[in-house]
């Protein structure tokens, strides 16, 4: 287990074309295309991003309301260049999203304030804590009484909502002023679109990065104990579930740096569906054989894999683990393992989206941001195969399976307001001002709840600009665009229900974690309900849905 560098990893860079590509977007928004407009322009966008990257600049201290409005008010340009100064006077919209750790909504307030000022529309917000966003819009769904007009969402629901016709399709000037091709190719169709028609402005990329503690891994104490314990291998980076698990047990009882020494962090407690995804990246590596682009359902038939011998080990891992881990650890949800553990100085290795990596650096919360490390999530010596039902050793080493767990957050514009073409129109600025190419570099790089998600995202240089430390920056960015890249990634479906999936699986979990069944009677319990669900979606159409999901 010998802690590898994590500079190796291919990156993509932007090149020349691709820089140029970006300035042209922008020249399209409104220059004579004159060769001297078309240079200051480009350089006008650089020295912008060059700017609001310095607000508040990483190190700094956390950023306020303050610096969202004013980094809102110096991205405004597109918008200018669109849109008539007041030509939304009296336009009165509706946006439902989350408040997870006071961001999300509350940073797009800030960003939206001085759209509102120059636009003349206003805005009222429904903001939801992350385990209600789930029933609050299936109710939404279900009932048919959609009470917004803009809605941040991710991709695994657009089977219930653009599948529903419940969205409106993006126009093509928002495209042009977004720079939709600047999207990282795994956030492209079929992402955020639904039967050819797009409906998504990509505010975020998502996958599970495996976060862990430097200090530890590098403590000679800890290592000597290591080694006297008799264990194989030397002290370092777990690279697999199996080493995970092996760390976990070891640290019980230890200490560093005076404080009690734990490894892995298991978030059991359901939240909202969310939760669902913890388990999922302890499961990949065990259950998406590199030959197999299913993993959570057999393509053919949709029976249930939840309950087939690589998840019922995830589920055990899990049981195996939770004794060495902090106490009460039963009732932590993701939220509780990555804000106030991990980040708090508590705990050594945890999965989590990018949210981790940011606040760790540009946030006054956490105490960790010098000893923390990143990579791709561990794989596995053996990977199940579901179509021979037996367990495979690869000849080219542990199975890898990234877990691009929900796909991102995307904003999306209701077909309600596709009556009013001034409310439409007022609309469709908000979301496209929201996801725009230089706003988003801003959100990415602070702690916001988004990750990087366009191909321009990974201009290290802009980076270090802004504050962070390039070997630091280096490993979190590259945990993040090899599992984009990953060859045997997992994604999942952007079906109907995906989320009933899930927090059906999150209550049968519930009982599992607290012993009152084992692991793989609950995994039963889990395929048997997820079954039902599934005919009563409608099999058939659940099947062709899965299909297509994943390029089948």
């Amino acid at each position: 287990m010998k802690q590898q560098g994590h500079d190796q990893h291919s990156v993509m860079k932007p090149n020349r074309r691709t820089v140029l590509k970006g300035a042209a977007s922008a020249a399209a928004l409104g220059t004579t295309g004159a060769l001297g407009s078309f240079s200051e322009l480009a350089l006008a966008q650089s020295n912008l991003r060059s700017q609001i990257s310095q607000i508040p600049g990483v190190g700094k201290g956390a950023p306020t309301d303050a610096d969202w409005q004013k980094v809102g008010e110096l991205c405004l340009g597109p918008t200018k260049a669109s849109v008539k100064e007041g030509e939304f006077k009296g336009v009165e919209l509706s946006f439902m999203g989350l408040n997870n750790q006071n961001l999300h909504n509350l940073l797009f307030r800030g960003f939206l304030k001085p759209w509102e000022a120059y636009t003349g529309a206003k805005i009222s917000w429904i903001d939801l804590a992350q385990a209600d966003y789930n029933p609050r819009l299936q109710q939404a769904i279900a009932t048919g009484t959609v009470d917004f007009d803009i809605l941040e969402m991710g991709a695994p629901f657009e089977g219930d909502v653009c599948g529903k016709g419940l969205a409106s399709e993006m126009p093509d000037w928002v495209k042009k002023q977004i720079d939709i091709d600047d999207y990282v190719d795994y956030l492209k169709p079929p992402v955020g679109t639904w039967n050819g028609k797009t409906y998504r402005v990509t505010i975020d990329g998502d996958c599970h990065n495996f976060n862990y503690r430097t200090d530890y891994f590098s403590d000679p104490a800890l290592a000597k104990a290591w080694k006297d314990a008799g264990n194989q291998g030397e002290w370092g980076v777990p690279k697999t579930w199996q080493q995970v698990q092996a760390v976990t047990k070891f640290l019980k009882g230890k200490k560093i740096k005076g404080q009690n020494a734990y490894g892995y962090l298991d978030a059991p407690k359901p939240w909202g569906g969310f939760g669902f995804y913890f388990l999922a990246s302890r499961a990949s590596a065990y259950a998406k054989h590199p030959d197999d682009k299913a993993w959570l359902f057999d393509i053919d038939t949709m029976k249930p894999r939840i309950n087939n011998p690589a998840w019922v080990r995830a589920i055990q891992d899990v049981i195996d683990a939770l004794p060495s881990e902090p106490a009460d650890q039963l009732n932590a949800d993701p939220n509780t393992t990555g804000f106030q553990q991990f980040l708090a100085g508590i705990g050594s290795m945890i999965p989590w989206w990018g949210d981790i990596g940011q606040v760790a650096k540009a946030s006054d919360t956490s105490v960790v941001g010098d000893v923390v490390g990143f990579d791709i999530l561990p794989g596995s010596e053996d990977v199940y195969n579901s179509k021979t039902g037996k367990w495979d050793k690869l000849a080219s080493g542990p199975n890898h399976a990234p877990n691009c767990a929900y796909l991102g957050w995307g904003i999306y514009v209701m077909a309600r307001v596709a009556g009013d073409e001034r409310k439409h129109r007022a609309a469709w600025s908000a979301a496209a001002h929201l996801g725009g190419k230089d706003l988003s570099l801003w959100m990415v790089m602070y702690p916001s709840g988004f990750q990087a998600h366009r191909t321009s995202h990974f201009n290290f240089d802009e980076w270090v600009a802004a504050g962070y430390d390039r070997k630091y920056i280096t490993s979190y960015l590259n945990s993040q665009l090899s599992s984009y890249n990953h060859p045997n990634r997992a994604v999942e479906p952007r079906i109907p229900g995906i989320f009933q999936y899930y927090s059906i699986a999150e209550d049968e979990l519930t009982k599992i974690f607290a012993g009152r069944v084992d692991a793989q009677t609950g995994a039963n319990n889990i395929a048997a309900a997820w079954e039902k669900l599934t005919d009563q979606i409608g099999r058939e159409k659940q099947i062709a849905l899965y299909k297509a999901s994943l390029g089948v």
